[in-house]
C-alpha cells in the first residue's frame, strides 16, 4: 500500500521549518558572544581526534572526493537526472535538477552569512566557510530528492545512513564543527522539500499508483471538481440505466 501523496502545504512547511532551524543554529554557532555550541564542537572534534584509524580516514577520503568538488557539484547530480530520464521520470529529473541547484545555491549563501572558521587540525584544504557544512548538504539534498522520487522504507533508511557517514567523515577529517554538519543537513533536506512544494506533482509522481491521473480540486481544496476524472466516475456509477 502506497503512502498518502504529501500536500503542497505540508511539504512548504517541512522545508520551511528545516530551514528556520538550520538559520537559528547557525545565529547560535556564529553571532552568539562566545558561541553556544563553542564546547559541544570542541567536545567532537577532540573524540574524533581521539578515535581516528586508518579504515576510517580512507572511508573519510573517498567520502570527501564523493561529496565535494566537480564530482559533487556536477558528475553525481547529472548521474541522477540521467537516470531519471532513461526511466522515463523526466519530470522526477527536472525536479532533481532544480532540488541540486537551489540546495547548492543556498549553501553557499549561509557560508557567506556566517563566515565561520573551520577547526584548525583539519586534514584536508577546503573552500570558505565552515557553516553549513556543503557535503553534508548535498548529501541531504541528494536522500530527499531520492526517496521524494521513489518513496520506499528502505530508500528513507539508506538515504538516512548515506547523510550520517558524510557528517561524520567531514568530523573525522576535522574539516567542519558537528553543528556545522547539522546544518548542512537541515539546509540539504529543506531546499528539496521546498522545490519539491513548488514541484508537487513532478516530484511526487512515485507516491501515486502508475495508473492514477492527477486529481483535480475544487477551489476549496477539500473535494474533487466537478470535471475531476474521480468525479466523473462517481458520476457514471450513481446514474440509473436507461432503460
Amino acid at each position: 500500500m502506497r503512502p498518502p501523496t504529501p500536500s503542497r502545504r505540508s511539504l512548504l512547511f517541512a522545508g520551511s521549518l528545516l530551514l528556520a532551524l538550520a538559520a537559528v543554529v547557525g545565529v547560535l554557532v556564529v553571532l552568539v558572544p562566545e558561541g553556544a555550541t563553542d564546547g559541544l564542537d570542541l567536545f567532537w572534534n577532540d573524540l574524533m581526534a581521539g578515535v581516528r584509524q586508518d579504515w576510517m580516514l580512507s572511508g573519510a577520503y573517498l567520502l570527501n572526493w564523493i561529496g565535494g568538488g566537480w564530482v559533487a557539484i556536477l558528475l553525481v547530480p547529472l548521474l541522477i537526472v540521467l537516470l531519471l530520464v532513461l526511466l522515463r521520470r523526466w519530470r522526477a529529473a527536472v525536479f532533481a535538477a532544480a532540488a541540486f541547484a537551489i540546495s547548492a545555491g543556498l549553501t553557499q549563501l549561509l557560508k557567506e552569512i556566517f563566515a565561520r572558521a573551520r577547526p584548525d587540525d583539519m586534514l584536508v584544504t577546503s573552500d570558505f566557510g565552515s557553516f553549513p557544512s556543503g557535503h553534508t548538504a548535498n548529501a541531504a539534498t541528494i536522500a530527499v530528492v531520492v526517496w521524494l522520487v521513489f518513496p520506499r522504507v528502505w530508500v528513507a533508511i539508506v538515504g538516512a545512513l548515506w547523510v550520517v557517514a558524510m557528517a561524520l567523515s567531514r568530523t573525522i577529517l576535522a574539516v567542519h564543527w558537528i553543528t556545522d554538519t547539522v546544518g548542512g543537513a537541515l539546509v540539504g533536506a529543506s531546499a528539496a522539500l521546498l522545490v519539491a512544494a513548488v514541484l508537487q506533482y513532478w516530484a511526487t509522481i512515485g507516491w501515486m499508483a502508475p495508473s492514477d491521473p492527477p486529481v483535480e480540486t475544487s477551489p476549496g481544496g477539500n473535494f474533487p471538481s466537478a470535471s475531476s476524472p474521480s468525479a466523473s466516475r462517481r458520476r457514471r456509477a450513481a446514474d440509473p440505466p436507461v432503460s
